[in-house]
């Protein structure tokens, strides 16, 4: 009797509203990380603006939170929503976290391999932004939703490759004579794979929503 009065009952939509004003949050982060990526003069800059946004994304994090204590009828199960919210803000943390990596150890060149990390990294907010709307209507997006996340598995394959070789890379252009310059390399190529593994989280998130509603 409950399901039957719980499926005519109007559900709170915000939450898709919330879900992709945050995943405008990634993509923007995404682009900041990825012109800092560049190196030069402007790192210190685009640290900051990745900051900025990690800010906007805690601030809509906090909102949806708030919003399952409030709301009577979500649109899905409420610890679902919790944790691809929170998915969507782990990735967010992560590229803050390589940002700031970046400040402390003054780094203002990065590998050809950082770069092509980045560029995944701007792929998967780009994919997850487009993917997040579907939401609304899972069943007729039901293929949409596990094709995106198939291709994040496909592409954070191929961070999981590049990372490894520029671990491979640093270690045989710094072993002798400049152990630091590996050190801090790899500690930027850990950040950028957890980054893309966030995201990663995140197709899992939805592909977990996806199968317990069709």
């Amino acid at each position: 009797m409950l399901g039957w009065f719980q499926a005519l009952m109007p559900k709170e939509e915000r939450f898709f509203d919330l879900f992709e004003k945050h995943a405008a949050t990634l993509v923007q982060g995404a682009l900041a990380l990825r012109v800092l990526l560049e190196g030069g003069e402007g790192v210190a800059a685009q640290a900051a603006e990745i900051k900025r946004f990690e800010s906007q994304a805690d601030d809509i994090t906090r909102n949806v939170l708030l919003a399952i204590r409030r709301t009577f009828i979500t649109p899905f199960d409420r610890s679902d929503i919790r944790d691809l919210i929170t998915a969507m803000d782990d990735a967010i943390d992560e590229m803050h976290q390589t940002a700031k990596a970046t400040q402390l150890f003054e780094t203002r060149e990065f590998e050809p391999g950082m770069r092509r990390i980045g560029d995944i990294i701007v792929q998967a907010a780009e994919l997850t932004r487009d993917a997040v709307p579907l939401l609304r209507t899972m069943g007729p997006n039901a293929a949409k939703l596990n094709a995106f996340s198939e291709e994040i598995c496909k592409i954070e394959d191929e961070a999981d490759a590049i990372h490894d070789q520029g671990l491979k890379e640093l270690f045989h252009a710094h072993r002798n004579a400049e152990p630091m310059a590996y050190i801090v390399g790899a500690e930027l190529y850990d950040h950028l794979e957890k980054v893309v593994d966030g995201f990663e989280d995140v197709a899992n998130r939805v592909s977990g929503i996806v199968i317990e509603h069709i």
